[in-house]
């Protein structure tokens, strides 16, 4: 798949909806070229045309771009609920420290242009889509509507975002939890920083029958590789509590929790059928978004 925009070239385009469509356009071409079946969240709208098929239902415009046949599927019998549940909690604005570029680049920046673009390829499905931020301090919240003129109004959230205080308890968000009960899925985007108690106990409460929830962990190259060889100070954003460590000696013990940590979150959200991807904010974001829906697409039409 051909990379468009990395995390550099994002940092300093500022027009989101531009970013979102043509994210979006670009994994568009990526499932098509390669023939797998279906667009968006479900992947069920294209295939590759058959002797047979109604010339009725061939896409022209694709056809034009492409210069191959793809015929549109049967709409779905009904629309679903697609709900975005965003951690906009402080620990989201960490940065890459092997990031010497001026521009902005952190958690929250990625998950910005990450879930606009999922949201568009939704709503151009025709899914409903809603959005909630995950904060103690601030909850923003948009109720799941079809429509572009709905997606603006996502955009405009997601422009006015800012990271604040900690992870919100269950009680903060009850109320917009309570709308995302019917049939749907929800992408739940976190560095998952938080006690694993915190997320589990939001999960338990949004998961059942009718719900499928998908997590996308952010993480970034610095916590994957730990670069750090001499006298560094840590600082949580959330409790702006520091602590000065000797990286060369911390190295080992560092991997073992990580490692600890991840295996216990996947034991938990196993438990609830939960769907887990990693995603490095290093990492070009088209890549990102097409190995994760790509992915969804095999598990769908297993």
């Amino acid at each position: 798949m051909h990379k468009l925009l990395d995390p550099k070239t994002l940092s300093r385009i500022k027009d989101l909806p531009f970013v979102a469509k043509t994210l979006a356009q670009g994994f568009l071409q990526g499932v098509h070229a390669s023939t797998q079946r279906g667009v968006g969240v479900e992947f069920s709208q294209y295939r590759v045309y058959e002797p047979g098929d109604e010339l009725a239902k061939i896409d022209w415009k694709l056809f034009a771009r492409s210069d191959k046949y793809f015929v549109r599927e049967a709409e779905r019998e009904s629309d679903i609920n697609v709900w975005f549940l965003l951690d906009t909690s402080t620990s989201m604005l960490q940065q890459s420290q092997s990031d010497n570029s001026d521009e902005e680049w952190n958690k929250l920046e990625y998950a910005r242009y990450l879930l606009s673009t999922v949201a568009y390829l939704a709503q151009k499905q025709g899914d409903n889509v809603g959005f909630l931020t995950l904060s103690s301090k601030i909850q923003s919240y948009l109720p799941a509507i079809s429509g572009e003129r709905h997606w603006q109004k996502i955009l405009l959230a997601l422009t006015r975002l800012k990271a604040a205080d900690t992870f919100p308890t269950f009680d903060q968000i009850t109320n917009q939890l309570g709308h995302m009960q019917s049939r749907g899925i929800i992408f739940f985007i976190s560095d998952f920083h938080q006690q694993h108690n915190e997320i589990i106990d939001l999960i338990s409460k949004v998961s059942s029958t009718r719900i499928e929830v998908v997590a996308i962990q952010l993480t970034c190259e610095d916590e994957e590789s730990f670069p750090y060889k001499g006298a560094i100070r840590f600082e949580d954003l959330e409790t702006k509590e520091q602590v000065l460590v000797s990286g060369r000696q911390v190295r080992e013990s560092y991997f073992t929790e990580k490692s600890t940590y991840q295996t216990n979150l996947l034991v938990e959200l196993g438990k609830y059928n939960v769907q887990h991807f990693i995603a490095n904010i290093d990492k070009p974001l088209d890549q990102t978004l097409f190995d994760i829906l790509t992915i969804r697409n095999k598990v769908a039409t297993k």
